[in-house]
């Protein structure tokens, strides 16, 4: 499906692309190549005094379909049915301490959400599609793939190549091809103080 944000104002092609959509073409591989691509446009992000505090493990059911299916087994129940079919899986963690003075980092995870972001816009532009989960548990996740406990586990993040939507029922389906909405601008961005409408 193609589901281009409805927008006030014109914008970037690619942002207004990116969704979170859940039918999979199970049937595609996501290349080496294209996994990197991913990854070097989450290190690109911004963050604070340069830190990079996130860390992402990467799950590529074509290179490894058992540690894959580890990940999957982390995934809540009511994501299952479509993360089925996605060929990568990522997760996305915190650094809770900053690199340069081990001091605490309360901008980690603001920063992990960036680069998270950007992998996202990075799977649009390639065609791809990037859904991110916080129905996932984090519990699980750090004990099979021995995370330290020093890292916040922020989301899971399912990668692969948008399938059509038949391949979808029920509540998912519903879910699917609901129209998009965003709340208006003024409810969300304000100008010279609090709550006073940005246009």
């Amino acid at each position: 499906m193609h589901k281009p944000a409805i927008t006030q104002e014109p914008i970037d092609a690619t942002i207004a692309a990116r969704w979170s959509g859940r039918a999979y073409d199970g049937q595609k591989v996501v290349s080496k190549e294209q996994i990197i691509a991913l990854l070097e446009a989450a290190r690109w992000a911004p963050s604070c005094y340069g830190d990079q505090p996130w860390r992402f493990v990467v799950w590529d059911k074509n290179a490894d379909a058992d540690d894959w299916q580890k990940a999957f087994d982390c995934i809540s129940p009511g994501n299952q049915p479509w993360v089925k079919d996605a060929p990568v899986l990522v997760l996305a963690c915190a650094d809770t301490l900053f690199n340069h003075n081990q001091q605490p980092n309360r901008w980690a995870e603001y920063d992990t959400g960036a680069a998270a972001e950007n992998l996202c816009l990075q799977a649009a532009s390639m065609g791809l599609m990037a859904h991110q989960m916080g129905g996932f548990s984090p519990d699980a996740a750090r004990e099979a793939f021995q995370v330290p406990e020093q890292y916040t586990l922020m989301a899971m993040i399912s990668v692969g190549y948008p399938a059509e939507i038949s391949s979808l029922e029920g509540d998912v389906l519903s879910r699917e091809t609901a129209e998009r909405k965003r709340r208006p601008l003024n409810e969300l961005f304000f100008a010279n103080g609090w709550n006073q409408p940005v246009v």
